[in-house]
C-alpha cells in the first residue's frame, strides 16, 4: 500500500547550505534504496517535507527523522493513502523557501504550515514547483 506523509518541523540551529546538502544527500540514498520520493522545503526556520513509498519504508524513515536532533516541533500534518505518487520523478526534490520573492508573496503568502490542513500544504507544494525555478534534485 502506497501512502504520502507530510510533516513540518523548525530548525534547530540556522539553516545553511552545508546542512541542505547533508540532508539531501542522505536523503537520495535512503529514498533510492527503499522507493521514497518526496520534496523537502526548507528556509525560513522550518522543514515542510512530503514523503511517499510504502507504508512500512515511510513509516520507518518517518521515525528516523523523528528522531534527528537538528530540528524540534516535529507535527504529522498529512497521512494517506495513494494510488500514484505526485513527487515520483524525485528520490528527493529541494524546494528552498528563502528563495520565494517575500516581496510578492504570491505562493507563500502569510503561509503558516503548523494551521494548515494537509490538502493546502499539498497545494502550496506544488505551487512552489510549478515555479520550476526553486526545484532541484538531490540526485543531479
Amino acid at each position: 500500500m502506497l501512502i504520502r506523509l507530510i510533516y513540518v518541523s523548525k530548525v534547530v540551529d540556522s539553516q545553511s547550505s552545508q546542512l541542505s546538502e547533508s540532508i539531501l544527500k542522505k536523503a537520495h540514498a535512503w529514498n533510492t534504496e527503499n522507493d521514497i520520493t518526496g520534496v523537502l522545503c526548507e528556509g525560513q526556520g522550518v522543514f515542510l517535507q512530503a514523503l511517499e513509498g510504502e507504508r512500512g519504508a515511510v513509516t520507518r524513515l518517518y521515525s528516523r527523522i523523528s528522531a534527528d536532533p537538528r530540528h524540534t516541533d516535529l507535527e504529522l500534518i498529512h497521512c494517506e493513502s495513494i494510488t500514484e505518487r505526485h513527487y515520483g520523478e524525485w528520490s528527493m526534490a529541494h524546494v528552498s523557501l528563502s528563495d520565494v520573492d517575500p516581496q510578492t508573496k504570491i505562493v507563500w503568502p502569510e503561509f503558516n504550515p503548523y494551521s494548515a490542513s494537509g490538502l493546502l500544504v499539498m497545494t502550496r507544494i506544488a505551487e512552489l514547483i510549478a515555479q520550476g525555478r526553486t526545484v532541484t534534485n538531490a540526485a543531479a
